[in-house]
């Protein structure tokens, strides 16, 4: 029972010395990647860059403790601080003391749903979320952060807005504002970080990109005036304070909260299994995954941290650095601790068009068209249709709507695939005497596609009775049923009394739940009966 609500007894008291090294390696590596990544994405969120460092301790420290992955790396993100700002910014000005409030208040209540969802063994929720439904969302979300983040990299003002149009505009009519230190830096910094990417991915390009921005501005004396920089950051660690809850933010913040519940799961989840691979020695439970998020999240929210949960990039360097266990990410918290005390005093001059930077390379990759192009290639239209759709909405009409758009529409598919399940008239393996007519309904039978099934076995049997007037009995088989509710077995039951007023007596075979009179286990038994 411990080791199950606490994963990290299974490897702690059996820990190997020789894990001790990549442990190590992976967790500075991680903790210098958290620094610049979690203040870039604090700024996202319309936070200080502070509370970037904050979010990357407590969330981190209660998953490596509670988390069923071992190279998952948990704390802020883009996708999730986007999804803050949106949520949070249209209740309130960005980093004024409010702001910040209902922020901590989200993450709160982000960590509350997930907590509740492992609870209850929600964990299956994540399926609603299909494939062309992410990919399409996360392509969009992609595109709207990087534009976001023009208003850094350019040196101009641009209002906060989650709609694609909306950014380019104002950037475009707020162009002839910019700023050339901004855009020669930040312009220098993204070019930095791909050729770093490419040619020597061992170097953590976002911490390179950082110390020169933070030397740059301040051997130039840009920071001054003619440079956009973080400014002072406290150096000290977050104290412990209550989320500030009120029945109209609970309200207000409530829909978002889910949301980002969701898609923060939907993250940690993809990542896990990704990193997982080559690891033998280690289960992923999505519903103790669950518990992990929602604590960390809960308990991040008493020390002034947004939303997190697993960050894909991190992850990645945490698993290519040689993390075996989750001791690494304890040190990559540690790290984080030892820069928020020592530290600090040389954030004030760190450009903000250098996090920007960081951001863009970040998420433009993020945007994928090949898988676009496949479903389309493969005529899978329909789910070409839901990534295309998903895509556009949340791009033009908002991150929310975009999800919920994509969800509807492919519960739609679902449900309609459902409904028009396959029936079977004959079986190649039985031999069916003339008088007698076998059905089966390839699909479990419910409330949502009763209505089919009932008015697909009368236009069946119509059809074979006027082609064969010799029928007499119908034999209905549940062999491919693999549930059947209640609005399933009164579609049966209407369609025995239909068959009953035309003189056609019916047998059932292979029923997952009892009907009673001719009811069968087998065909074979079915079939002797109406021989006798």
């Amino acid at each position: 029972m411990l080791k199950s609500l606490f994963p990290i007894f299974e490897w702690l008291p059996n820990y190997q010395k020789k894990n001790l090294k990549g442990d190590i390696t992976a967790g500075i590596t991680v903790g210098i990647m958290l620094i610049p990544q979690g203040m870039a994405y604090a700024m996202l969120a319309g936070l200080p860059p502070i509370y970037g460092l904050y979010a990357a301790i407590v969330p981190q420290f209660i998953y490596a403790i509670m988390g069923t992955s071992r190279q998952l790396a948990v704390g802020p993100v883009a996708l999730d601080s986007l999804l803050v700002a949106v949520a949070v910014g249209s209740l309130a000005e960005a980093e004024s003391p409010d702001y910040i409030s209902l922020v901590i208040l989200l993450a709160f209540m982000v960590g509350f749903v997930q907590l509740l969802m492992g609870l209850f063994r929600l964990g299956f929720l994540v399926n609603l979320l299909s494939h062309p439904v992410i990919s399409g969302f996360t392509s969009a979300a992609a595109i709207i952060i990087a534009f976001s983040q023009l208003k850094f990299l350019l040196g101009i003002e641009v209002a906060r807005s989650q709609y694609f149009h909306d950014i380019l505009y104002q950037s475009f009519i707020n162009i002839s504002d910019f700023n050339s230190y901004s855009v020669l830096i930040g312009g220098l910094g993204i070019i930095l970080i791909i050729l770093i990417n490419k040619y020597k991915k061992s170097i953590p390009a976002p911490f390179v990109v950082v110390v020169l921005g933070i030397f740059v501005s301040w051997y130039f004396g840009l920071y001054v005036d003619n440079l956009a920089v973080v400014g002072t950051v406290p150096a000290s660690l977050p104290g412990f304070s209550p989320p500030q809850i009120s029945l109209e933010a609970l309200l207000s913040l409530s829909s978002a909260a889910f949301t980002l519940a969701i898609i923060g799961f939907m993250e940690a989840t993809a990542i896990s299994k990704a990193v997982k691979k080559g690891h033998n020695d280690y289960q992923i439970r999505p519903n103790q995954e669950l518990i992990a998020l929602g604590l960390g999240n809960i308990g991040g929210s008493f020390f002034k941290s947004f939303p997190t949960t697993g960050g894909f990039s991190r992850s990645a360097v945490n698993n290519q650095s040689g993390a075996k266990t989750n001791l690494a990410a304890l040190i990559s918290a540690f790290f984080v601790v030892l820069s928020l005390l020592f530290f600090t005093p040389v954030f004030y001059f760190l450009p903000k068009t250098i996090l920007a930077s960081i951001i863009m390379v970040a998420v433009l990759k993020l945007v994928s068209m090949q898988d676009a192009v496949d479903l389309w290639k493969k005529e899978q239209y329909s789910d070409f249709f839901i990534l295309l759709i998903t895509f556009l909405l949340t791009l033009f009409a908002g991150i929310q709507l975009g999800i919920a758009a994509g969800v509807f529409l492919s519960v739609l598919k679902h449900q309609w695939q459902n409904m028009q399940a396959e029936f079977n008239y004959q079986h190649e393996h039985f031999k069916i005497p003339a008088h007698t007519l076998l059905l089966q309904f390839k699909n479990q039978l419910y409330y949502g596609n009763a209505a089919f099934f009932e008015q697909k076995a009368q236009d069946i049997l119509l059809q074979h009775k006027q082609t064969n007037p010799s029928i007499q009995f119908l034999i209905v088989d549940g062999s491919y049923m693999s549930s059947i509710d209640s609005t399933g077995q009164k579609a049966i039951e209407t369609l025995i009394e239909d068959c009953k007023n035309k003189k056609i007596e019916v047998f059932l075979s292979n029923m997952p739940i009892p009907f009673g009179m001719n009811t069968f286990s087998t065909i074979e038994a079915v079939l002797k009966a109406i021989k006798a």
